[in-house]
This record gives structure tokens, C-alpha cells and sequence, in this order.
């Protein structure tokens, strides 16, 4: 492996080197991704080709031509945010005033307002022919039923009244957590009688919100739009109307449909003549139905939905182009479904229709007692039709709101359809997720490059910026696009960059990249990146302080194998290796955009330069960091070793993409609560007067969980003194506590720190241990609490805890010495990963330790409390059943303890505090729930496996079958696995378990200890042996499975569970799926883990 220089593409331009006054340097910041290129456009600039968001657009076509826009847009959504900025800047409408811009609660009840105006007795009558408009998110709908319900009633003497609908809601249970959301609107048009229009694509926004706007002087319509992928995308739009357009188009159109309606129509002839009137004035050729693909199909899927629409139309022209007789038919008016024209623009030659009907989620799609509404209407259009000898078949291809949508996907459906592989392939494979890429852009007219980075680093925005530069250029046309995983490495964020010469219509991620540029190198870890580069494409890896010798192992192997497999040109690029970033680490954003457009565009990085600094810099900034690029940029040639891989070694299947769940990065600083020292006097005050102060006293009043006090019964270790690991047996009383706990709870030990530590730490930092400290309680900001420096350093303050990147930032405001406070901010930032990592996971640095080492930041004591942790309570499965030990809890635990590089012993805090109690000592425990439960049926087999001190739980299992057993009550089979390293110094509970066995209790112990022999010996190995007894009690009884213990054997228990059911099924003769059997027996809780 080496690494050569890039090549540029000239000089860097010579406006940057010349001498003068420097410019001043542009910062750029994304307002909102719901704005052209997050940037706030003037209402007057949105005419003629111009970059737009339909979002944009939407908002615009409401603000022009309603009296009054009310809207209701969750939090962080900014459905509304264009408009609200107009309204500040009292921009005038079509009808030369300022519209009324109200911004809505989103509850029952909030949308009376409106109605309240419209039939006011004070409402302008002049007013009456004006629209009245809604701007909504779908999750809002259910809110604004009854109010829309009365408006449909009293529609003969309302205004018209549309509502611009983002079908988006927000579902934590799913797998994207943002959904698209149709079903919400067609549920309540369904129900209420309301017109429904749909947009296909962002270039048709605008006419279709002012179709929607049309259409409501005959009925209360809802304008439909994707709001996850379409509503938020930047592209150019061309025939854009502005204000004066919008208003004659409207004029215009309105009079002739007056005309019309003097002759007597029915809903459906009205909405007809309505669209015929729009194409004649604007020249365009909308149909309420709009079909495509080929011209006698066998196949025709019918579509309702943004994505869905365009996706299936460019997909069915090049199935078409492949030879296949397939067809889609796009809904653009599903109401009112005008049957006599859905019938005229379905090809004579179908036999088969499907139906791609959004349903409400995946238990949705596969209860065959449920059908999309979409099937509904088709289903009758088709029935009651005589257009056929013999009708086509109608199917219901149900998808659910969370569904993403690609060209494979989409293809699949016609699959359904046509019974037969439609889609290129080596060999037989009917995995969609295995297919080669259906690729319906043209590659060499599209360039295509997409951004992966954490959203918390300095150029998370610099792909927009890209994005923007790009688009100055009067030739080409630019779409971006930018989603916010922010549940992934505390929020990760993808930009897609299209551009092309000719308009570009792509609704989905892009999967054949030019160029993928990663920001962290972590996000290796996460995401399959070069899943969507095309063979051969361009990566360019972010990679500070990297050298040649390290950097096979700072990429994961996956990484590597797919390098050398696509045969991807691998550059990497080192921020440190320039002088001017190294010292400004704020200029690397600009770095990174002139690396790309060497990488990415060498024939016209001065160009790009240029246009750059017109956003985001200066040309000086930027052409001094081109100069000096060599010194940073690298192409790496990749080794011929990495295109194989040891087979032993697995690597991990990553996820291709984000998961979209936010429109932007969660802000993670969170206001602290206020921390006073004062005197003992305030404490005093407080507890003399404690009506006039509201003084409370509690057991510990910083915790938010219900805590008792317990006494330590019994403190006993169980594994010799000679051996290395120190596993004890620790029982408390819990006296008149009012403990009570269930089977499989865990205990929480709210531990506190060694005194002599914090002695020590007391002296050292100078503090006053008696000083009283006063902070807000973590549950209400208005309560305080108040205790001595000394008590909050032993229960409060986790000052010998390991401290994350965020305290080394903290720590560097208060750092008086420039070295110590620029070695602190880099520990703080990405740059300084490396050695942090090597403190946080080698030198196992604490908090204390890191005070001690940067003596120039010394922060007061509340700040102390206010940037370090609080100390968290550890929680411990129980070992005891409360029905057999009524006052009395136990616990297993095994001392955690290591010797640091420093030579310095180190333990685990909550288990040294455990392990040094006596009998008679106080300790605060509480208690929390698990997944550790019970079968209802005491009958109900029990299969437990549990490594070290993974037995905990285990031994309260069969402590309560034992007592069932005495109760007269009759008990199922107990299966206990045990694993440990030797059985002489680990056999934990031995003589209880072997006694429980004679008893009856235990029917099968399986005891695997690893190191008693010279083979190895594990847990999975003993359920092997014992195959049949885990059938019968598994599978035929049915029984329940417990895992508790490290993660590790994880994978090998379940195979061998999964091999149970595929023995059993094919004893049987039945089919059974062993990985679908296992999910279904997790819902069951019938497999259980507990793994840490």
C-alpha cells in the first residue's frame, strides 16, 4: 500500500494570492431543511427558474391567494416557517394586504378558531370568494377532524377552503421513525366528503397547490405531498409563478369555471371541466389519471403518493425499454375518484391490476382482513365496469407508512404482478435486497455524490454549501437533499447532490454514487457506505492525523474488502497536515469543499472556488488552503491483500442507509440547573422554618426513583481467596423497608464513593468538605436541595467516574494556559479521538485524574457539580424470590477490578462499595422492573442458561418453583445450563443446585466449565447433548427460554434453539423458518435475554 499526491486541476485562482485587504469571511448556516438550501428566500425572489423547495412553493401558492392561513406545524417540522417570515416583513398578498398568518396549538379543539372567523358576524362578506387555508402536517388531522366536519356541512355559505396536507407523522415504534402519511388523509376525506389532490413530484408543487386551491371552490379539498423526502428537496424548478402570475392564473381560471357551472354538472363533470380549464391556461396536460409505461400491458400497477408516483413512472418506462408489458396508472385526483375516467385511462389489454395502497403499518399489511382504501375504489371502478369480456384481477399490494422507496422496490411490485423476474441477474436470486441496481438515470448525463457525517461536526453544512455552488451554474441542474438520523452516534446526517444538464427527477437515495465523501471515520463502523458508490467511484475518507503504517488498522475490514471489491479510488484527506487548519481548526469546513472539488470536478476547481466564496468563505481563505491541499489530500492505492478475508473472521452486516427520524440535529446542550454554595446558615434557615421555606426531608432527594434503606444480613464470598476473581453472595434485611420486588426484578445499589478518595481529592483541589452546596432537584428546577461539599462528593458528584468528550470541552473554558486549553479543546473534538479513546478504554482516566493533570483549569465547586456527571445507581438482577425469603433480597456479584498502564489499582465503583460492607451497615437500594419474567403457568417448562454471575436470576426462578412445589402446586420441567472457567473454584450455588435436583425441582443440569479439560467446553455445547429434552420442553410443551450473562454466546445459543425447531419441523414434515419461529417466540416471551 502507498499513497501519491492528487493532481489539481491548474493553480488555484490568483484573486487569492493577491495582495490587499483580506475580505471578510462568510460564514454559512442552514436555517431549516425545509428551505432552498436552508436558506430563508424573499417572497418576491420565487418567479422564473429559480432553486425551490416544494415546501417553499406550497407555502407560497397559500400565502398569495388566502384572506387567512392557519397552521399547524410540530415542532421542528418548520411547515410553516417561509410564511411566518413573510408575515414579519408584512408582505402583501394577491389582494394587496397582509395575509393573517396564525401558527396553531396542535390539540382537540384548536382549529375552532378558524371556524370561528369564516362565519364570525363580523367576517368581512366581501371577503367570502376568498380561500381559506390550512398548512398541516398529517399527524395533525386527527386533531382537526371535528372542525373540518363542520365546515363540510356548512360549506354552501363558507369560503373555499383547502388544506395543504405534508403527509408526515412521527412513529417511535418503527423502523425509520419519520413516516410518509397518507392514510391519515384519505381516511378523513373518506369520511367527511373532502376532495383530495396528489402531487407527483416537486417540479408540480406549485400548480398542484393551486389546482387544490381551484378545486376547493367546489369542494373542501386537502393537497397531498410526501413531507419526509420530496417536500424538503432543493431543485430548480422553471415555470415558477410569482405573486402577479399566481393571482391572474387564479382569476383567470375562476371565471371560466363560473361559467361553466351556469350549466348543470354532477362533482365529477365539474372537476373534469376544472382540470381542462387549468391545462388551457397554463399549457399543461395534467389528467386526473396519468398513465405510463407500455402501450398494451398485461400488468398495470396503480399509484397514489408523491415517491410512489414518480418512482413507478420512471420505473415502468424502463421495464418498458427491457421488453416488459408492464404499465403504472398515477391517482392525481383520488377525490372525488371519478370512475368513468380512471376506466378510459386503464389500457384495454390488462389482465392483471395491482393496487400499491398504503396502509397503516406492517400488522396492517398482513391481516388479509384489511385492504387499502385505494383497493376499495378500484375494486368497484372494475366491477361494475363493462369494458372487459373478462375482468382483470385486482390485487392489493398493501405497504405500510414506514415503507422507503428505490427503484428495486418498486420493481418488485410489478414482480407481484407478473409473476416473473423482471430485473437482471446472474443466476437465480429472489432476495430484492441481492438484486443488481435498476439504474433509471442516465449515468453519464447525472453526476451523483453524496455526504455522510456526524451532525455535531464543523462542516456538517458544507455539502449544502456544495450543493448551492453547484447550482450557480446557469447549465446544470442541482438537487439536494439532507436527512437527520439523530438516534445513530448521537446524530449522523446524509446529503444527497444530484446534477445534471437536463431537469432531474430521482425521489429516492442515491445508489450508484460518483463521489461519497465521509466526515468520520466512526461512521465505518455503522453504515455501509460504499453500498451506494458505483464500481469504480471516488471516497473521500476524512482521516486526521493518519499514517501510512496505521491505516489498514483504523478501517474496519468490511471497509477494506469493499474497497478492493468495487475497485473505489480511496483518497483520504488530513486536516492536521495543514498548517493554517492545524491552527484554526474553524477553517476545515472550507477544506473540505476545495478537497471535493479536486476529487470531484478537477477541471473546474478555480471555477468552484470562485462560486464558494460567494457562500461560504473567502477567495483568499480558499485558494490559500488549494495551494497548500497536497500537503492533505491523498490517493491511497489499495492493496491486493485487502480483497480477502480470513473466513473465521465475520464481518458485520451494516445498515445501507440512516434512518431518516428528524428534519434536523437535536440541540445537545441542555440548560443546567443552578448550583450555589453557600453557608450553613441558609440550611439552617430551611430547617428552623420549614413552612415559611418549604423544607422537606427525604432519604435522598436528588434520586428520582423511590429508594429504601436495607442493612446488610450477609456478606460472603463465594469463589477461594487464591482465586483471581472475587465472586460473593450479598444479602440485606429489609426490615420494615416496605421492599417488595417480583421475580426477575433487578435491585439498584445507589453506591457512593471510598471516603478516603474523596478526602484526598478535597485536600488536593482545596475545597472546604463542611461548605454547604445548594442544587436544583433533577426533577423540578423549583426545588432545591441542600448538603456539604463532602456529602455531595460521596453520593452526588461522579468525580471518579470515566468522563466523556464533552467535560474536556467544558473543562477547556476554564483552562488559563493556552497549551493546556488547546490540548483540552482537541480532546474534546473529533481530531482528538484517538488519544481519547486511549484514555477512556486504556489509561481509564476519571474525572479526578484529568483535574489533577490540567492544574490551569480550576473550575469552582459548582461548576464541578454542574460539568461532571452525577453518579448513577448500578442495577443487579436478584437472586432470591421474595415468596421463600419474605424480609430478606439477595444479590451475586463479582468484583470488577484492573490495574491501570500507571501501575494503580482501579475497581469498579458500586461493586468495591458492595464488596467492603459489613453486617449492620446501611445501603439505599431501589428496585426496577426486567424482561425476566415468569411463565403464568407453573406448569410451563423452564429452559435457563446463565454464564458467571448470569445465575442470579435464576436461582429466584427455581427458589419460586421449589415453593410452588411445597404450595401442592404441580410444576413443569426446569432445564438449568451453567457455564464458568473451572468447576472447583466457580461451582457458584453448586450444593443448591444439586440439592434442588434431588428434590425434583431441576430435571436437567447442564454444567459447562470451560477450562477442566483440555477441549473447551461451552453452554451451547451441554444444550447440544441434551437436544431431545430441550425439544420437548422447548417446542412441544411449550416452554419458555432464558439467556442471562455477557453477550457473547448469544449467537451460538440461538443456533442451537433455531436447530431445535428445524430437527422438530422436519421430524414432522413441516416447513418452518427457525429465524421467523425465534421472533415470533420473542413476542410470545418465550425468549428472553438479559445480556450485558
Amino acid at each position: 500500500m502507498y499513497s501519491k499526491l492528487v493532481e489539481s486541476g491548474g493553480p488555484a485562482p490568483t484573486v487569492g494570492l493577491v495582495e490587499g485587504p483580506e475580505k471578510p469571511l462568510k460564514t454559512f448556516r442552514q436555517q431549516s431543511s425545509s428551505l432552498p438550501f436552508g436558506q430563508s428566500i424573499s417572497y418576491s425572489d420565487i418567479s422564473g427558474p429559480t432553486y425551490l423547495t416544494p415546501q417553499t412553493l406550497i407555502q407560497q401558492v397559500a400565502y398569495t391567494l388566502s384572506d387567512r392561513l392557519w397552521t399547524y406545524s410540530p415542532d421542528t417540522f418548520d411547515l410553516d416557517i417561509a410564511v411566518k417570515s413573510w408575515l414579519r416583513d408584512e408582505v402583501r398578498n394577491a389582494y394587496g394586504y397582509v395575509t393573517g398568518v396564525e401558527p396553531m396549538q396542535i390539540r382537540s379543539g384548536a382549529a375552532s378558531i378558524a371556524l370561528g372567523y369564516v362565519f364570525s358576524k363580523d367576517f368581512d362578506l366581501k371577503k367570502r370568494y376568498i380561500p381559506q387555508s390550512i398548512i398541516a402536517s398529517s399527524s395533525s388531522l386527527q386533531y382537526l377532524h371535528s372542525t373540518l366536519d363542520q365546515l363540510s356541512l356548512l360549506y354552501s355559505v363558507a369560503n373555499p377552503f383547502v388544506a395543504h396536507i405534508s403527509a408526515v407523522d412521527y412513529v417511535g415504534g418503527s423502523s425509520s421513525g419519520l413516516v410518509t402519511d397518507y392514510v391519515s388523509s384519505l381516511i378523513i376525506a373518506e369520511e367527511l366528503g373532502l376532495g383530495v389532490v396528489s402531487s407527483f413530484s416537486a417540479h408540480e408543487s406549485q400548480h398542484m397547490s393551486l389546482f387544490a386551491t381551484l378545486l376547493a371552490s367546489i369542494i373542501p379539498t386537502l393537497h397531498v405531498y410526501d413531507g419526509v423526502h420530496i417536500g424538503r428537496e432543493t431543485t430548480r424548478v422553471i415555470d415558477v409563478l410569482d405573486k402577479g402570475g399566481l393571482h391572474n392564473t387564479y382569476k383567470a381560471i375562476s371565471h371560466e369555471l363560473s361559467i361553466l357551472s351556469k350549466k348543470r354538472r354532477d362533482l365529477d363533470g365539474k372537476v373534469g371541466q376544472l382540470l381542462e380549464a387549468f391545462n388551457n391556461e397554463l399549457g399543461t396536460a395534467y389528467g386526473l389519471f396519468e398513465y405510463h409505461g407500455h402501450a398494451i400491458p398485461d400488468s398495470v400497477l396503480v399509484v397514489l403518493g408523491t415517491v410512489e408516483s414518480s418512482l413507478a413512472s420512471q420505473v415502468a418506462s424502463s421495464l418498458e425499454r427491457k421488453g416488459a408489458s408492464v404499465g403504472v396508472l398515477n391517482v392525481r385526483v383520488y377525490r372525488p375518484f371519478v370512475e368513468e375516467e380512471f376506466i378510459k385511462a386503464l389500457p384495454e389489454s390488462v389482465k392483471t391490476i395491482g393496487i400499491l395502497g398504503q396502509v397503516q403499518d406492517l400488522h396492517a399489511v398482513s391481516d388479509p382482513g384489511i385492504v387499502s382504501s385505494l383497493y376499495n375504489d378500484v375494486l368497484a371502478a372494475i366491477t361494475f365496469s363493462d369494458r372487459w369480456s373478462m375482468r382483470p384481477v385486482v390485487i392489493d399490494v398493501k405497504y405500510p407508512r414506514e415503507q422507503i422507496w428505490t427503484p428495486l422496490i418498486i420493481a418488485a411490485a410489478f414482480q407481484l404482478l407478473t409473476k416473473k423476474s423482471l430485473l437482471e441477474s446472474e443466476g437465480r436470486n429472489d432476495d430484492i435486497d441481492q438484486q443488481p441496481g435498476l439504474q433509471i438515470l442516465d449515468a453519464t448525463a447525472v453526476q451523483q455524490y453524496t455526504f455522510w457525517d456526524v451532525d455535531a461536526s464543523r462542516f456538517a453544512d458544507a455539502s449544502v454549501v456544495l450543493g448551492q455552488a453547484l447550482s450557480r451554474d446557469s447549465a446544470s441542474n442541482v438537487t439536494v437533499k439532507t436527512g437527520y438520523d439523530n438516534l445513530l452516534q448521537g446524530g449522523v446526517v446524509r446529503t444527497d447532490i444530484r446534477k445534471s444538464k437536463i431537469s432531474i427527477e430521482a425521489s429516492y437515495p442515491i445508489d450508484a454514487a460518483d463521489v461519497a465523501f465521509v466526515g468520520q471515520e466512526t461512521l465505518l463502523q455503522q453504515i455501509d457506505v460504499l453500498n451506494g458508490l458505483k464500481a469504480e467511484g471516488k471516497i473521500i475518507l476524512r482521516l486526521p492525523g493518519v499514517k501510512d503504517d496505521d491505516l489498514e488498522k483504523r478501517l474496519p475490514i468490511g471497509f477494506r474488502k469493499a474497497l478492493s471489491a468495487k475497485a473505489v479510488h480511496f483518497y483520504i484527506v488530513d486536516p492536521q497536515a495543514i498548517e493554517l487548519v492545524s491552527n484554526d481548526p474553524d477553517l476545515e469546513t472550507y477544506l473540505m469543499q476545495v478537497a471535493f472539488l479536486r476529487v470531484a470536478l478537477p477541471n473546474l476547481e478555480n471555477v468552484g472556488i470562485q462560486k464558494l466564496a460567494a457562500i461560504n468563505g473567502n477567495t483568499q481563505i480558499l485558494g490559500s488552503l488549494a495551494k497548500d491541499l497536497d500537503n492533505a489530500l491523498r490517493l491511497i492505492e489499495v492493496p491486493e491483500s485487502w480483497s480477502s478475508v480470513d473466513p473465521e473472521i465475520e464481518i458485520p452486516l451494516l445498515p445501507k442507509d440512516i434512518n431518516v427520524n428528524s428534519f434536523c440535529s437535536f440541540d445537545k446542550i441542555e440548560p443546567e440547573p443552578p448550583t450555589l454554595l453557600k453557608g450553613w446558615q441558609t440550611a439552617a434557615r430551611g430547617l428552623a422554618f420549614k413552612e415559611a421555606f418549604g423544607t422537606q426531608t427525604a432519604l435522598r432527594p436528588d434520586l428520582s426513583v423511590k429508594t429504601y434503606t436495607a442493612y446488610v444480613k450477609e456478606n460472603r464470598r463465594l469463589t477461594p481467596l487464591t482465586y483471581d476473581r472475587n465472586i460473593f453472595h450479598i444479602e440485606f434485611d429489609l426490615g420494615e423497608s416496605g421492599l417488595k420486588y417480583e421475580i426477575g426484578e433487578a435491585l439498584g445499589i445507589h453506591a457512593e464513593n471510598d471516603e478516603k478518595e474523596v478526602r484526598d481529592f478535597i485536600n488536593f483541589y482545596g475545597l472546604n468538605p463542611e461548605e454547604i452546596v445548594e442544587v436544583s432537584t433533577r426533577d423540578n428546577a423549583d426545588v432545591f436541595e441542600n448538603r456539604t461539599v463532602y456529602q455531595a462528593l460521596i453520593q452526588n458528584v461522579d468525580i471518579f467516574g470515566k468522563p466523556p468528550k464533552r467535560f474536556y470541552e467544558a473543562l477547556a473554558e476554564f483552562a488559563d494556559d493556552p497549551q493546556e486549553k488547546k490540548e483540552l479543546q482537541t480532546l474534546g473534538g473529533s481530531e482528538g479521538a484517538n488519544e481519547f479513546k486511549r484514555r477512556s478504554e486504556v489509561d481509564t482516566i476519571t474525572y479526578a485524574d484529568i483535574l489533577l493533570e490540567f492544574t490551569s483549569a480550576h473550575p469552582s465547586f459548582h461548576d464541578i457539580v454542574r460539568i461532571v456527571n452525577p453518579m448513577k445507581r448500578r442495577e443487579y438482577s436478584i437472586a432470591s424470590c421474595q415468596k421463600v425469603t419474605p424480609t430478606s433480597v439477595a444479590l451475586m456479584i463479582v468484583t470488577v477490578g484492573w490495574t491501570d498502564p500507571q501501575g494503580r489499582d482501579r475497581f469498579g465503583q458500586a461493586t468495591r462499595y458492595l464488596n467492603k460492607l459489613r453486617p449492620g451497615m446501611p445501603v439505599t437500594v431501589s428496585v426496577k422492573p426486567s424482561v425476566m419474567k415468569l411463565p403464568s403457568k407453573s406448569t410451563d417448562p423452564l429452559i435457563m442458561a446463565g454464564l458467571g454471575t448470569g445465575l442470579a436470576p435464576f436461582r429466584a426462578f427455581v427458589q419460586h418453583r421449589a415453593w410452588e412445589k411445597e404450595q401442592g402446586l404441580e410444576i413443569g420441567p426446569v432445564l438449568l445450563y451453567m457455564g464458568s472457567r473451572h468447576q472447583r473454584e466457580e461451582y457458584c450455588y453448586g450444593e443448591e443446585w444439586e440439592a434442588y435436583q434431588d428434590a425434583g425441582v431441576i430435571t436437567l443440569l447442564g454444567r459447562a466449565f470451560s477450562r477442566d479439560q483440555p477441549q473447551k467446553i461451552y453452554i451451547q455445547d451441554r444444550m447440544r447433548e441434551t437436544m431431545r429434552d430441550i425439544i420437548d420442553a422447548y417446542i412441544h410443551k411449550p416452554g419458555a427460554f432464558y439467556l442471562c450473562g455477557p453477550t457473547w454466546p448469544v449467537p451460538d445459543v440461538t443456533n442451537v434453539l433455531e436447530d431445535a425447531i428445524a430437527r422438530n419441523a422436519k421430524m414432522e414434515g413441516k416447513r418452518v423458518d427457525p429465524l421467523k419461529e425465534i421472533e415470533r417466540l420473542k413476542d410470545q416471551s418465550r425468549y428472553v435475554l438479559e445480556v450485558y
